[in-house]
């Protein structure tokens, strides 16, 4: 005699946005509850005693110093600097970049003509153009915008130029059979392809970015998180570097996470499919 096996729902199944709701809610308690268990395990720590306080102060202290700092108005100017510097490099270096990407991905002659000078100078440390840049345009914002830029397109420009090589030539045949060609093709077709990659390039570029100004701005700046980091360690001042280094931090999250939330904007297709594959 056989035995009947019956199979239940589970309840993704019975009730998928309930259980997709329900899934977020626990991600974003882990996420949040990750830092705050760290800082309180730290503060335990130093008030222990078992961290050496001149090194590791304890986060109550971090933060009144911090508070401090914005109450004199030291903070807000540190970050608006390095905020600019960063979105300005950024914008430069996205939309050359992506300029760049295209030029090379649809043209096999330009691409065999730039594509090795270009992949040379993207294994050059960008910090070590620094010195160069200063010596042609001077002590200012300039060179350190035009860094940040400068790591920004190499980051767009393989990323980009990867994906529109990586479309199937099926998708061309496809819309050539539908009398798409020239500018109908790039909308239709390439551009499409592209924008996944763009904005994933975008949010590794971000991150990047932050972490070549805060480079810069070690050794030339008078405002900035990086300078304030470095001026805070020459004298000593571990509160005001452990701010630096927690805004940095911070900066860098707003900026990734803004770049994907622009992403799920203007591609909701693929965060539904993300969603569908989990």
């Amino acid at each position: 005699m056989e035995k009947t096996i019956t199979i239940r729902p589970g309840e993704a199944e019975r009730d998928p946005r309930g259980y997709a709701r329900r899934a977020q809610r626990q991600e974003k308690v882990l996420a949040m509850a990750t830092p705050v268990v760290f800082f309180i395990l730290w503060e335990i720590c130093a008030r222990a005693g078992l961290l050496d306080s001149r090194f590791f102060p304890a986060p109550s202290a971090i933060f009144l110093s911090a508070v401090e700092m914005t109450r004199t108005g030291m903070l807000q100017q540190d970050v608006m600097a390095s905020a600019l510097r960063v979105l300005a490099g950024f914008a430069i270096g996205v939309i050359t970049g992506l300029g760049a990407a295209l030029l090379l991905g649809l043209s096999r002659l330009t691409r065999a003509a730039l594509e090795p000078f270009l992949t040379a100078l993207y294994t050059v440390p960008k910090l070590a153009l620094l010195p160069l840049l200063l010596l042609i345009f001077g002590l200012g914002e300039l060179p350190s915008v035009l860094l940040v830029g400068m790591t920004v397109f190499f980051l767009v420009w393989i990323q980009c130029m990867e994906a529109v090589l990586a479309i199937p030539e099926n998708y061309h045949e496809a819309a050539r059979s539908f009398g798409a060609k020239g500018w109908n093709m790039f909308r239709h077709v390439t551009w499409p392809a592209l924008l996944p990659q763009l904005f994933i390039s975008m949010r590794i570029a971000i991150g990047t970015a932050v972490l070549v100004i805060v480079g810069v701005e070690f050794v030339q700046a008078s405002q900035g998180i990086g300078y304030r980091i470095w001026h805070s360690w020459s004298l000593f001042q571990a509160n005001r570097m452990y701010v630096g280094i927690c805004t940095v931090a911070l900066m860098g999250f707003l900026f990734s996470s803004l770049v994907r939330w622009l992403g799920r904007v203007m591609l909701p297709w693929t965060a539904s499919s993300t969603k569908r594959s989990r």
